[in-house]
């Protein structure tokens, strides 16, 4: 009896050793696969799904046209600014040299003294304005006084100088009031897109929503990178023409003052 216990006792250990082992190897890990190791220097960088590059490549035609609309705005206005501020240039440089007392005010004669202005320029076009109102002073004109037939010539050179000076800043100005609402119009439809893929989608993943509100967030930047620099070039430029029509404004009352005073000048055939 005592040696059939000692065996049954030595068959449950061997079977208890035998299912610990079993399950010990069972829980063991299989080895890891072999995996290749990227470089940091060779990871492949991943373009930006939801950009302004996206959006050129995968938008429809609003948000193209929105986009190509605003573009051409932002070009005509720097291509006004610039070519404003080179005319400006040229006007105040010539002022700034006629007020200093330039061969102008020198010359013996006033229609000599016109003879040394820049022959393109704005003073040049007010002196001819003047010369010729005080010329043609005769025929039906001779009934009006001579010196508010002048000053009605200088008035109307001014204002065709004022007038020239003028010219593309109503774009600027158009610019800077409209592209903030055309961004907007922009943002809108971005939106209306991203509600519409989350009703198709039937759930509000962010995959079906970064898209559209990517764009339209980039519309809004857009527009508004846009309309600041038309407001500040166009405030800047209605300055430096208030400056510029000083000068032109003051040039003509001296012509006023000289024609007056001199005798007047033979009338032309």
């Amino acid at each position: 009896m005592n040696h059939f216990l000692a065996r049954m006792a030595r068959r449950a250990l061997l079977a208890l050793a035998f299912v610990t082992a079993a399950t010990a190897f069972a829980q063991d890990p299989a080895p890891p696969a072999a995996t290749v190791a990227v470089p940091a220097a060779e990871a492949v960088s991943v373009d930006n799904p939801y950009g302004l590059k996206a959006m050129i490549q995968h938008g429809d035609a609003v948000s193209k046209s929105v986009l190509g609309l605003l573009l051409i705005m932002s070009v005509g206005t720097w291509i006004i600014i610039v070519m404003k501020t080179l005319e400006q240039r040229k006007l105040l440089r010539e002022a700034r040299s006629v007020a200093a007392g330039a061969a102008f005010w020198k010359s013996g004669d006033l229609t000599e003294g016109v003879g040394t202005l820049n022959q393109e320029g704005a003073f040049r076009y007010i002196a001819d304005t003047a010369l010729e109102a005080s010329q043609r002073h005769d025929g039906v004109l001779a009934k009006v006084d001579l010196a508010s037939w002048i000053s009605t010539s200088l008035e109307e050179a001014g204002e065709e100088v004022d007038h020239r000076l003028q010219k593309g800043l109503a774009f600027l100005a158009t610019v800077g009031s409209t592209s903030p609402f055309i961004g907007l119009f922009g943002t809108v439809w971005g939106i209306l897109n991203a509600l519409t893929a989350i009703g198709v989608a039937g759930q509000a993943s962010i995959d079906k929503v970064a898209g559209p509100v990517g764009e339209a967030l980039i519309m809004t930047a857009i527009g508004l990178a846009v309309a600041v620099p038309a407001v500040l070039g166009y405030n800047w430029l209605v300055g430096r023409n208030t400056t510029a029509l000083h000068y032109v404004t003051t040039f003509g009352s001296k012509l006023r003052a000289m024609l007056l005073v001199a005798p007047a000048a033979p009338a032309r055939a």
